[in-house]
């Protein structure tokens, strides 16, 4: 067998998996960002400002699964990977948080230029409030994400998936839960 042909099979492994990845990462964000839209919109609607950001909250969650894994590619946090799983998530969730804080002001820059605005004139103009507030709340969306990447890492992603997506079967040893003795 040469190598051309092996290539293909891992190829679309590696694919596959990353598709997967991706495809995750952008669920469990796009579910809260989604969710922060929604409150958004309820909370407006109280002034009468209309106001739908579905879109928004859903390119966001593209964009930052792709910073995501990026990031993780570039094998950013596996500085503290021997640490208390605590202490990676949360380092973790700090870099993450502020890489994704570094692409929004590329971001914002960008637009700027793109509607005719000078490099001087569009980093002046960033609302560094926004973004902060933003960073926040991606930051406390970070966190568990980050918790359970961790939790599969050291568990083995075969693990983590039986342990949160299969059924088990009770053990003797294991106390029974209610009254069903």
């Amino acid at each position: 067998m040469n190598r051309k042909n092996l290539g293909g099979p891992v190829l679309k492994r590696k694919v596959i998996h990353e598709f997967v990845e991706f495809a995750g990462i952008f669920l469990f964000l796009a579910f809260f960002l989604c969710a922060l839209a929604t409150y958004s919109m309820l909370l407006l609607r109280e002034f009468h400002v209309k106001y739908l950001s579905y879109a928004f909250a859903l390119i966001n969650a593209l964009v930052i699964a792709k910073v995501i894994l990026i990031g993780e590619y570039a094998h950013f946090g596996r500085k503290y990977e021997t640490r208390p799983l605590l202490l990676s998530a949360i380092y973790k969730t700090l870099l993450f948080g502020l890489l994704v804080l570094g692409f929004h002001i590329v971001e914002e820059v960008l637009k700027r230029l793109l509607h005719g605005a000078s490099i001087a004139t569009s980093s002046h103009e960033i609302r560094i409030d926004e973004l902060l507030g933003r960073s926040i709340i991606v930051f406390c969306i970070l966190i568990p994400l980050f918790a359970f990447r961790e939790f599969r890492r050291v568990l083995g992603e075969d693990k983590f998936y039986s342990l949160f997506f299969r059924s088990r079967a009770r053990t003797n040893s294991e106390p029974s839960i209610g009254n069903d003795h």
